[in-house]
């Protein structure tokens, strides 16, 4: 179990009310935080209904969560779970739909509002799988089943779709196939709901292309048609553990929108190897900066780390910095609306840690607040924390 820290700098000032977070474990919860600058305590737990909560999917204005099934033996599916979130962060249960295996990742998408329906990527069994919202019990809108492979034998020998992603548009669904080393790229029909595969990126071999983020310049409008120019893509793949830059390009007339890799880096200072068993696991951005995160690494022994990148107007990436994880496996990490927090999911070792982070120069700073939450995992197990957000 790590340690209970709740410093700030004096760099950073303090929050000046009560934050709150949501944060899942594989052991069937979905826990309420409570963050007031200082430290970080869990205010409730819910039993979430299905087997192994794998991601948060979080509603702000429509006071909802999506939270799916990530089983992958022992059952014939799994299910994607709603709730209701209520004062104080009190949840009631409004829908499920039934699911194949291995759902670690999901989007809302399409319909008037961008939220009409949700898709899951299954990494398990190779497809994507929508739904209409409201769930309502039932089974999938429509499913796409992938076929392919790519060159590693033990973890290429199938599709393994692992992250769905609303491009600015609103127009496109692309998702990152780790199996293949395919970036998919999907038409949305907003009215419907429907997805049509209209191409694919192709990274390297052995990339292995995990999660993914978009990008703009700032000032540019974030859901009209025609996208901003420098408009980019980026990817954390897992296998390489690299961080890619994918130039994106909108046809004049409609079509499909397409990918161009135009860089690809390490997560380290001088574009050094990751240490072997490293595997990068989430991309967010800030502003005109991204971050990675880095399991096993060991960077900062015994915890692992996250790093920072520099976004350009051209949107090419320069290695920042480096800093910890505070834990082991950061699977998951999330940071708030007004960018001087960052909320850190250590897998592993089951802990949500708060770092402090300068908003102008993107810097994370130390730890500030730290909580376990659950029972501890094992490397490489699917058990632990899975998925943190802010509830905001």
């Amino acid at each position: 179990m790590l340690p209970s820290h709740t410093f700030l700098l004096p760099l950073f000032a303090s929050a000046a009310s009560a934050a709150n977070l949501w944060a899942a474990h594989y052991s069937r919860t979905i826990n309420y935080l409570t963050f007031n600058g200082s430290s970080l305590t869990l205010s409730s737990s819910t039993a979430t209904g299905n087997l192994l909560p794998s991601w948060i999917t979080y509603d702000s204005i429509g006071k909802a969560l999506y939270i799916p099934d990530e089983v992958f033996y022992g059952a014939t599916g799994g299910s994607i779970v709603s709730f209701a979130i209520g004062t104080n962060g009190r949840l009631t249960a409004t829908g499920n739909g039934s699911t194949p295996l291995g759902a670690v990742a999901t989007a809302l998408y399409g319909g008037a509002d961008g939220k009409s329906f949700i898709a899951n990527a299954h990494y398990q069994s190779s497809q994507v799988t929508t739904f209409k919202l409201p769930l309502d019990g039932g089974q999938p809108l429509q499913t796409l089943k992938y076929t392919g492979k790519s060159v590693n034998p033990y973890r290429q020998e199938a599709p393994h779709p692992h992250h769905v992603i609303v491009d600015p548009t609103g127009d496109f669904m692309i998702v990152p196939d780790l199996g293949a080393d395919l970036i998919r790229i999907h038409k949305i029909e907003k009215t419907s709901g429907k997805l049509t595969e209209c191409g694919a990126a192709k990274p390297v071999p052995g990339t292995g292309p995990r999660h993914g983020v978009f990008w703009q310049p700032a000032g540019a409008a974030s859901r009209v048609r025609r996208a901003a120019e420098a408009t980019t893509l980026f990817v954390g793949n897992e296998l390489s553990n690299t961080v890619s830059a994918w130039a994106v390009s909108y046809p004049s007339g409609g079509g499909c929108l397409s990918l161009s890799l135009k860089q690809t880096l390490s997560p380290y200072q001088g574009n050094t190897t990751a240490a072997r068993g490293t595997k990068i696991g989430e991309v967010h951005i800030k502003d005109s900066f991204l971050y990675s995160t880095n399991r096993n690494d060991k960077k900062f022994a015994p915890n692992d780390s996250l790093t920072q990148y520099t976004i350009s107007s051209d949107g090419t990436l320069s290695w920042t910095d480096t800093t910890s994880s505070y834990g082991t496996y950061p699977r998951t990490f999330d940071i708030n609306k007004a960018g001087d927090y960052v909320a850190i999911g250590d897998q592993t070792t089951s802990n949500v840690a708060i770092v402090a982070r300068d908003p102008t120069t993107g810097k994370l700073g130390s730890l500030v607040a730290d909580l376990r939450i659950g029972s501890v995992g094992v490397p490489e197990n699917e058990d632990g924390l899975s998925a943190v957000v802010w509830a905001e």
